[in-house]
């Protein structure tokens, strides 16, 4: 059979990749598979958890679904696109798909634009509805500097092996991504070694890619791009 892992992003849970792992189920008869990386989920509790702890994590999933399943696809969002691709490199997956991958973390011009919209609906009475501003509040409230160390120490570890990745990617990005800013994904594309990549930009789309406007057309890619 064939499987695919999702892997969240920092700070998040698998409610970030959902929308996708629904539609993948629907098109298929997949084994489809979501992890929880150590101290994420609905409830943070980050304090103390190292980088190794998630990337080990994730290796512990794949290696049980590489023994069960003659083919699997790594999915990764934001920080999980990074684990993603360390993956690709020391494992025999079969293909990878980066959104919104965090080889480099806060776009200036897009998260500007982002405060503004949140000051904007905190005038019209409408912040609580506001994705970002739900965010923030989470990860400043639950998530300790030292967590965010870790978080770079992920990045950190993974840019120098990305030429080694040498299975088909697809690399995803928001256009409007004010946390992950889209020279990411074109330094994906350019240092990731494989000799079948794609690069898509999803116009109106912000960091959580999956929960986007236009998303249907990204699933839609990534449906092509895993059963071609």
């Amino acid at each position: 059979m064939k499987c695919c892992l999702l892997i969240h992003g920092f700070t998040g849970s698998p409610y970030e990749i959902e929308p996708l792992a629904t539609y993948l189920k629907k098109q298929s008869d997949w084994k489809i598979e979501d992890i929880t990386l150590p101290g994420h989920g609905e409830i943070l509790k980050l304090n103390g958890v190292k980088a190794e702890e998630w990337i080990s994590h994730a290796e512990q999933a794949l290696v049980t679904l590489l023994k069960e399943n003659e083919e699997v696809y790594v999915i990764g969002f934001s920080m999980g696109g990074m684990i993603a691709s360390y993956l690709a490199v020391h494992y025999p997956v079969k293909k990878l798909v980066l959104l919104s991958a965090a080889a480099f973390y806060v776009s200036p011009k897009h998260f500007l634009s982002d405060i503004k919209e949140m000051i904007k609906d905190g005038w019209s009475g409408n912040l609580q509805g506001n994705e970002l501003f739900k965010r923030l509040r989470k990860k400043i409230k639950y998530t300790p500097l030292s967590a965010t160390v870790e978080f770079r120490k992920v990045v950190l570890k993974v840019r120098p092996l990305l030429n080694q990745v040498s299975v088909p990617t697809f690399i995803a990005q928001g256009n409007l991504d004010g946390v992950v800013p889209p020279k990411s994904a074109n330094y994906l594309y350019r240092e990731i070694g494989s000799n079948r990549k794609e690069l898509f930009f999803l116009q109106e789309a912000k960091h959580v890619i999956c929960h986007s406007k236009g998303v249907e057309e990204l699933f839609q890619r990534v449906w092509s791009f895993l059963k071609e």
